[in-house]
């Protein structure tokens, strides 16, 4: 509960440092028109933000004919996290990656880079695909969307506060001088708080998605690979799409060695961490499979850089 109250407040500041721009560039009606425009470009997004992140990435939907091991996995992961079936999508990239999408759980997607599916065992990617779950039970998706496109719009907000002067009604003096705080000020503010509320849902998505796995150190270990992976494997599209960076499961972009205040994602030690003690809470062995579904003679790499036999996106 606290992780959602703490999500809350911080999509109520950035709410409010949104109302307050608009407020300062046109007084009372200036804040009536920027609460109008959000809720324009959040419609917007709502509808179409699944369609448009999916092809950025150039994602590729797969189904049991093309992609049978991974789309089975898919399948019983929602099924034991009570989630419809999503659809699963294939990404031509080779950085390991992953990310969800869909305004709510009967049209949520989940995606996987090719990159992803050539390092990761079974067990450390049903880890990874029970984390993009859980942000999908837990309408991180949705969330996610809004906060980015309120943070969008304060940046939009504040390049036009800049020429229009802001609200005054003594002299150009004071106006001009806080038009140009609040160009610089305000998109920062938008940015360090949409990166608080993307931090938070990370590590609720940890907890829950190694719940619904059943082995926390599972998704531990697919973390320390992918990280270590997509500190050397540049990822393109991403970078030409930086505002996309919080919706993977480990920050895409080569610039994550940044201080720490601007990442969109927690350090992945701290999340270790986390599932480390989560483990133990759960009494895990690390061992076991909690469900026999997926076969337990697996080599490091996985099974997931063998061509498909009928010829799906990779082979």
């Amino acid at each position: 509960m606290t992780n959602y109250l703490r999500t809350a407040i911080l999509l109520a500041a950035l709410t409010a440092l949104f109302m307050a721009i608009g407020y300062l560039i046109g007084g009372g009606k200036g804040a009536i028109i920027a609460l109008l425009i959000a809720a324009a470009t959040n419609l917007l997004a709502y509808w179409n933000s699944d369609r448009m992140v999916l092809s950025a990435y150039g994602a590729q939907e797969v189904d049991r004919s093309s992609a049978p091991e991974l789309v089975e996995l898919v399948a019983e992961l929602a099924g034991r996290g009570g989630l419809p079936m999503p659809r699963v999508f294939v990404m031509d990239n080779p950085q390991p990656n992953a990310f969800a999408t869909g305004r709510n759980p009967q049209n949520a997607a989940v995606a996987v880079t090719i990159g992803l599916m050539q390092i990761l065992s079974r067990e450390e990617l049903a880890g990874v695909i029970a984390h993009e779950l859980a942000h999908v039970k837990n309408r991180d998706t949705l969330l996610m969307t809004i906060t980015a496109t309120i943070a969008g719009a304060i940046s939009m907000l504040a390049q036009f506060g800049m020429f229009f002067g802001g609200h005054r009604d003594n002299n150009a003096g004071p106006g001009v001088v806080a038009s140009i705080l609040m160009m610089i000020i305000a998109p920062l503010a938008a940015m360090l708080v949409q990166m608080a509320i993307s931090r938070t849902r990370e590590y609720a998505a940890d907890n829950l998605g190694a719940r619904i796995v059943g082995q926390p150190v599972w998704l531990a270990s697919a973390l320390v690979k992918i990280e270590n992976a997509a500190q050397q494997i540049p990822n393109m599209d991403a970078e030409h799409n930086p505002a996309t960076a919080h919706l993977f499961i480990v920050n895409p972009l080569s610039g994550h060695g940044m201080d720490n205040l601007f990442a969109t994602h927690p350090s992945t030690e701290s999340r270790i961490a986390a599932l480390t003690q989560l483990a133990v809470q759960l009494g895990d062995d690390g061992g076991t499979m909690p469900w026999g579904h997926i076969d337990s003679d697996v080599s490091a790499r996985g099974p997931w850089n063998r061509p498909s036999s009928s010829g799906g996106p990779w082979s």
